[in-house]
Order: structure tokens, then sequence, then C-alpha cells
């Protein structure tokens, strides 16, 4: 027996998000300013990666600082180096993978609004766990009260509620990608001091080059975008 083809919305709804994402960026001149809080969020979800991947280690998570220039810092502490580089990596890959797995499990209107719900309980958790700096006390409330919005039955169609949640995954999911410059890059500077990066902590931690890592990891992440479109978009 073959299996029920999903809602038409819900093809309708990514094909939207994706067309959206694309114009923001391409033919809009302020794109990127309006889109500045979900690049936070995206931010937010790659140092929420590096913590939670410490404490899935043994290790602990101390804090997280989100910066106006769209860089982030989860200060952490690993039981060696190949946890190190493990967390390191945890960051780099949390946004495809939250992506994926947005655009993959969003797939009806009720699927859509127990995932905004729980990201916005998540946001409010980590502010009260884990947020320091001011830009992420600012921002990540403005972006759970945007997402609430969405969750709401009272404001927001079933139909954009859908095509939100899969705008939010698009974003997720390509962000690595839209930043992989950073996969190459040995040194950063983070509130005005330089650290190495997290693909050369990965290199030092699992051993080998960061360069090779880097097209590694690249691949990792653009295959987890296909897979997250491919989810999305199957009957």
């Amino acid at each position: 027996m073959k299996a029920a083809a999903p809602p038409p919305s819900v093809r309708r709804a990514l094909v939207i998000a994706v067309i959206a994402y694309f114009v923001i960026h391409a033919f809009i001149p302020f794109g990127t300013t309006l889109l500045y809080p979900l690049t936070l969020f995206a931010t937010w979800v790659h140092e929420m990666g590096h913590g939670l991947t410490a404490l899935a280690l043994g290790g602990q998570f101390s804090s997280l600082d989100i910066y106006a220039n769209a860089s982030g810092l989860a200060l952490t502490t690993s039981n060696g180096p190949w946890q190190s580089g493990v967390v390191a990596m945890g960051g780099l890959l949390a946004p495809p993978l939250v992506g994926a797995a947005l655009l993959a499990i969003s797939r009806g209107p009720k699927r859509a609004q127990a995932i905004l719900i729980a990201l916005a309980v998540a946001l409010v958790a980590s502010l009260a766990i884990w947020v320091r700096s001011t830009t992420g006390w600012i921002a990540m409330p403005l972006v759970a009260l945007l997402i609430g919005y969405f969750a709401h039955p009272k404001y927001a169609s079933s139909g954009r509620r859908m095509v939100f949640v899969q705008f939010l995954g698009v974003i997720l999911a390509i962000d690595t990608v839209s930043r992989i410059d950073y996969l190459f890059t040995r040194e950063v500077t983070i509130a005005g001091k330089p650290i190495a990066s997290d693909i050369v902590t990965v290199a030092h931690g699992l051993g080998g080059l960061y360069l090779l890592w880097g097209v590694i990891l690249a691949a990792v992440a653009l295959g987890l975008l296909a897979l997250g479109l491919f989810l999305a978009w199957r009957r």
C-alpha cells in the first residue's frame, strides 16, 4: 500500500520559503538587514551546538555570548583533545543539522506549531541559563516573540506558519555553506581577541589538516541541506 501524499501546502510552503530566501538575499538592497535577527538566531544555534555537545561528552557549558557582528562564543570545557575537536565540530554542524530537521519534520500545521513552540521555549531557557551578552539579551527575546507570533493560531494562519518554519529551516540549513570561508580560516577575532577558529580546533583535537576538515565539513553541510530539502519535498 502506498503512503498517502502530504497535503499540497507542504510543497507549496517549501517553494515559497526557498524563493523568499533568495529574493531577499539577491534582490532586496536591505535584505541582509531584514534577516539580521534570524542571522543572530543562526549564531545562537551554532553556539548552542558547541555547548550541548560539550555537555553530551561530559564537559561543561558555562555561558553563551552573541555579538552585534553575528559572531558568537560558547564558553565550554572538555575532558580531552578529541572531545574538544568534537565540540568544535558540533557548533559547525548544528545549523545545517537543525535546519535539515526543521525542513524534514515540519510537514503539517500541527508539527510546525509544535516545532515553533519548542524553539521559543529553548530560546527563553537559554536566556535564563547561558546567554550573557547584551546583543543576545536584546535579540533572542525578539526572535522568541517572532517565533511565538507565528506559532499562535490567532495571529498566523496554518499556511503562513508552515512557510515560516520552512524559511527558518532554509536559513539554518544554508548557514554554514553561506559562511563557508569560516571553514577555511585559521584564526578569528571574537570580542577583540584573536582565537583559533573552530575548524583548527577540530584538526588539533582529531588530527589531520584543518583544510581537509574544512572540505569534509563543507560536504557534510551541503549533504544535510540536500537531505533536508529532499525529505521536505518527498511524498
